[in-house]
């Protein structure tokens, strides 16, 4: 399953992708991460907090960045504190956690940081709760709607954005006044052992425009409506942002300088099979956007997951009507078709025991799951989707 199949291509002149650039922007924004130093080295001295200056309160920033965030307190500590880290005058910008948890947790990394930074200190970190909705497109919206900035910056929780991100993505958009939006990189580094999830995180290097890394101009978000509250889940929503903005002829500038990194986090064993349950926003985005969707996300249907189910189906039909020959070939089909698929999941992947067990199980389950949420996305957004 592809973590986030592409929304449009990378550009060929981003400096990131060069492999000298890339390790300096990791280590740069992994320097913000927590465990690299205390919180109050970043916070006090010399650090984000020796660096603020004072500007009055009426002035709007330059951008605002909006952060939705749900029960993650740590992985949002450390995103916040790269972000206090910005290059970026700190009057340029503020920064919107929007929290669809409504988590005392949130809450108190929230009041902790506003505390090292003093009651008129820039930038301003204001914490916000959706109303009415759920969901990352939900809480993005109550964010960007609330902003002061003429731009608005995207990014998740669970990133480090590097220190040059905002001055990066705020100079490509003041050089081209005439852009709509600027689609930044995402590094996900990956260790000398990864998992297959490792992997697929890993696909979001590639994967066009993300709201973990984008700028969008505040009178474009207003042109389009925001984000479609329909995509409760972390997943699509973005990419039909970037079909609205091009459908009407928007323009996007893809660049590697704006850098957010986004390390891969543990999941729980089978992962990957709860995971395709997204695809029932598959459905949507295919209803609304269905050239863009075949061109950029998926050019036809995965139908080797639909020959699966149906050879496994041939199998027991056979088997029940005792006709052996035609259950056996059925069978060796549907066995050779898992067989491949848990051979391509693991090509290239750790290869210790526990990991090599569950990618071969859930290989077996993910066919079925995987049709079974496409076709209830069909049905739930009425459209002939496959």
């Amino acid at each position: 399953m592809n973590a986030r199949p592409s929304a449009g291509g990378r550009a060929a002149d981003a400096p990131a992708s060069h492999p000298a650039a890339r390790t300096a922007e990791i280590r740069s924004a992994l320097a913000a991460m927590p465990g690299r130093r205390a919180p109050s080295d970043t916070l006090s001295g010399q650090g984000v907090a020796g660096r603020i200056t004072q500007a009055p309160a009426a002035l709007a920033p330059a951008i605002s960045v909006v952060v939705p965030t749900y029960r993650r307190p740590l992985l949002l500590r450390r995103c916040l504190q790269a972000l206090l880290a910005q290059t970026l005058a700190a009057d340029a910008f503020e920064i919107i956690v929007v929290d669809d948890g409504r988590s005392a947790d949130t809450r108190a990394v929230i009041d902790d940081l506003r505390a090292a930074l003093g009651p008129d200190a820039h930038p301003r970190l204001h914490c916000l709760e959706p109303q009415g909705t759920r969901g990352p497109a939900g809480a993005r919206n109550r964010g960007w709607r609330a902003a002061r900035g003429a731009i608005i910056a995207f990014t998740d929780d669970d990133t480090v954005p590097a220190p040059t991100w905002l001055a990066a993505g705020l100079r490509l958009l003041e050089a081209e006044p005439q852009a709509a939006a600027v689609s930044g990189a995402v590094l996900v580094p990956l260790g000398a052992d990864p998992t297959d999830h490792a992997r697929n995180t890993h696909q979001l290097e590639s994967a066009g425009f993300v709201t973990a890394n984008c700028f969008v101009r505040r009178t474009v978000m207003e042109q389009v409506g925001g984000f479609d509250e329909r995509f409760t889940r972390a997943w699509r929503e973005d990419s039909d942002l970037a079909f609205s903005l091009r459908a009407q002829g928007l323009r996007v500038i893809e660049s590697g300088r704006p850098v957010v990194v986004h390390p891969v986090r543990p999941v729980g064993w089978g992962h990957a099979v709860r995971a395709h349950s997204n695809l029932v926003f598959d459905a949507l985005l295919y209803k609304k956007h269905p050239a863009m969707y075949r061109e950029r996300v998926r050019r036809r249907p995965p139908w080797q997951y639909y020959v699966t189910v149906l050879a496994f189906a041939a199998m027991l039909g056979f088997a029940v009507a005792g006709l052996r020959l035609g259950a056996a070939i059925a069978g060796s089909l549907w066995l050779a078709l898992t067989l491949e698929f848990a051979a391509r999941r693991l090509r290239g992947t750790s290869r210790r025991l526990a990991h090599r067990v569950e990618v071969i199980v859930t290989s077996f389950a993910i066919p079925f799951v995987a049709v079974f949420w496409r076709l209830a996305g069909a049905l739930r957004w009425r459209v002939l989707f496959f």
